[in-house]
């Protein structure tokens, strides 16, 4: 018993399967990874350098794109060091860790979402109001709820899971909570229902806003003109293709972790990661290509360099 409790490593066993193709798996991830740089990367930049973009909804698309960038530097540089390893190891610790910027970038994406869907109800609904309720000061309010509020109640619920190991084996490709807590020694009642309130706060609370904040924008569309109706999609399309696409990766998470095990391992994998790799790679090209002033900043910048190259 006095070696379980002494644990300090965990295996992640989720690449057992994957050994056979690990180089293939390698070149994807790090292809995918490099373009989540980018892509995200090139966005924020051009709304960070330019000043007409300096307004609330911009702020908050690029706010957005650096929380995925936060959630996948968490992921990626692992998963791509063990896809080149041997062995397939992280410390109790790291793991943790791991779990909380992980879990960390999801709840922000929840509450980051929602800060969106009021800034697009008080624009559409609310015009006339929108420069007294959307101010510099209440977005950057906004931006410190989202992210200071979900880091502090994923950092208790991982206070609460850190606990002795009496099993070293995680069948997952990087770290999750509630694996993790499965492996402890103790009892995880207070963790598991501290996990469910937790989540109620930054993921249902969030949801349930955001659906009524279109229900109300498609109210108001729906007394207003075509035209109206056209810019009021223009803007929210994005945001809502952002929603519906974490929400469904999101889901997919979940239920991997509950019928762990009762899944082909492949996709089991691939359900795990899904929220790491769809969102932080079709956000940035969402927003690039559907909101015409970013895409044609985009367009500036990449004709002002090739200017410069051509004129060297």
């Amino acid at each position: 018993m006095d070696y379980f409790t002494n644990i300090t490593y965990l295996s992640l066993e989720g690449h057992v399967e994957l050994e056979k193709y690990r180089y293939f798996y390698f070149v994807i991830s790090l292809i995918v990874y490099i373009l989540i740089i980018c892509c995200n990367s090139v966005v924020i930049s051009v709304i960070y350098t330019n000043k007409p973009l300096h307004e609330p909804m911009y702020i908050f698309i690029a706010a957005l794109l650096c929380n995925a960038l936060f959630g996948t530097a968490a992921f990626y540089p692992k998963l791509l060091s063990d896809f080149l390893s041997e062995t397939q190891v992280i410390s109790h610790g790291a793991c943790l860790f791991q779990a909380f910027c992980i879990y960390t970038y999801a709840a922000s994406e929840f509450t980051l979402l929602s800060a969106m869907a009021y800034d697009r109800y008080v624009s559409i609904c609310k015009p006339l109001q929108y420069p007294s309720l959307i101010k510099m000061s209440t977005v950057k309010k906004l931006l410190f709820f989202c992210w200071f509020v979900p880091s502090c109640e994923i950092g208790i619920s991982i206070i609460l899971t850190y606990q002795q190991l009496c099993k070293f084996k995680l069948n997952r490709i990087y770290c999750n909570n509630y694996s993790i807590a499965k492996l402890s020694c103790g009892d995880i009642t207070t963790m598991s229902t501290y996990g469910l309130i937790a989540l109620s706060f930054v993921v249902c609370l969030p949801v349930i806003f955001i659906i009524y904040s279109y229900v109300r924008i498609l109210d108001v569309c729906l007394k207003n003109s075509k035209e109206f109706r056209r810019k009021a999609l223009q803007t929210c399309f994005p945001h809502l293709f952002t929603f519906i696409s974490f929400c469904v990766t999101a889901c997919f998470e979940v239920i991997n972790s509950r019928l762990e095990g009762n899944m082909p391992h492949i996709l089991a994998m691939i359900m795990s990661a899904e929220n790491l790799v769809i969102p932080p790679l079709i956000n940035p090209i969402i927003y690039g290509l559907k909101l015409q002033e970013i895409w044609n900043r985009i367009k500036t910048m990449i004709w002002k360099r090739k200017i410069h190259v051509f004129s060297h």
